[in-house]
């Protein structure tokens, strides 16, 4: 296993500055780990052996059948899912074919593995894009203030220039935050359009996938097939014509193992339920950003609430005066900074801000 997902250890590395909430780390860590370890898994012949398995009672050699049937894809019959297992058919969905009837056609299991790779590039686009966007600003703004030991003369000074800087700075963060909201919302756009994307690659199955799964313990056992199998069938058939000894063409039936569909199943059951978390997740985030930018008085709850150490004057204080997306740059702030530190941060600058009221009047 560890020469399987060794090398995923890398994307495993937490990062010592936080730039984004939980949910945008599920989105490009959580969910770009699972989706790669998937896409190695489903190409990894040790735990799964060959992807298919092709059986024919003619002359045809094993390995050419296994191939053409892996190329060409493999189909169930549709009229053959609700008949008795064992007395009318050897399989669900496994029939003699007559022309006429309607067959389904199985081609997804030779792009699982491209799919579930291009899969997690999408997932990772938005950090890509937001990382590129924020351009290191918050991990040089700290100016190591997030380590508590520190020399006293040495906080002071790096509190003194950080509390200067959001200072003179105030009111031009705007595109700072707009452009982390912005990712935020394309997490939320990119799971619901990946749920839509694997329903197509999946034949428009995937959206009533997990329901059908979830209701499959309560059926009746005199009618109950497993949904599992209709998605991802173990057992297709396959049909392979050639020309006979009188040049005449022939034709081949013959029904094919897919093994690789054992695991399938269990990745798409799997990601059903991690696409519907992820998406209500990234709704409630975007959400979340919506109402702090329309209520001002949720940014000081919110602030209280987390930075405890705080006097609540000298957070109002701040608050107050600050825009939507200054306050964006102390909720940050407050998620790498030593509570101690930011406790005398928001002291020292609620105290240039009312000087600043002060002159003015």
């Amino acid at each position: 296993m560890d020469k399987i997902f060794g090398s995923l250890k890398s994307l495993l590395k937490l990062n010592t500055v936080v730039i984004e909430s939980h949910v945008f780390r599920l989105h490009y860590r959580a969910t770009v780990i699972v989706l790669l370890a998937f896409s190695i898994l489903v190409t990894s012949r040790q735990y799964i052996g060959d992807p298919i398995d092709c059986i024919s009672r003619d002359d045809i050699p094993s390995k050419l059948l296994d191939n053409f049937c892996w190329i060409h894809s493999t189909f169930s019959v549709d009229s053959a899912w609700h008949k008795k297992v064992g007395e009318e058919v050897p399989y669900p969905g496994v029939d003699k074919y007559t022309p006429g009837e309607n067959r389904k056609y199985h081609a997804y299991y030779q792009w699982v593995c491209f799919v579930l790779f291009l899969q997690s590039m999408l997932f990772y686009i938005p950090r890509y894009f937001w990382k590129m966007m924020e351009g290191g600003k918050m991990r040089h703004i700290i100016l190591g203030l997030n380590n508590p030991i520190m020399s006293q003369d040495k906080k002071d000074e790096n509190r003194k220039i950080l509390v200067d800087y959001l200072h003179e700075n105030m009111g031009n963060h705007k595109f700072y935050a707009l452009w982390y909201f912005i990712c935020e919302s394309a997490n939320f756009i990119n799971v619901v359009g990946q749920m839509y994307l694997i329903d197509a690659f999946l034949g428009g199955e995937f959206s009533s996938y997990g329901t059908k799964v979830i209701s499959f313990t309560g059926w009746d056992w005199a009618v109950r097939y497993d949904p599992m199998i209709k998605v991802f069938p173990r057992l297709t058939k396959c049909t392979f014509h050639r020309y006979g000894s009188s040049g005449d063409v022939q034709r081949h039936d013959a029904m094919c193992i897919l093994p690789i569909n054992i695991i399938n199943e269990k990745i798409y059951i799997f990601l059903w339920f991690w696409f519907i978390i992820l998406a209500v997740l990234s709704a409630l985030i975007v959400a979340f950003h919506i109402v702090v930018f329309f209520w001002p008085q949720s940014r000081f709850l919110l602030l209280r609430s987390r930075a405890r150490l705080t006097r609540p004057d000298y957070l109002d204080i701040v608050v107050r005066k600050c825009s939507h997306s200054d306050w964006f740059v102390l909720y940050l702030l407050y998620k790498n900074i030593d509570s101690l530190n930011y406790r005398d941060l928001i002291a020292d600058l609620a105290r240039k801000l009312e000087r600043k009221a002060i002159d003015m009047s």
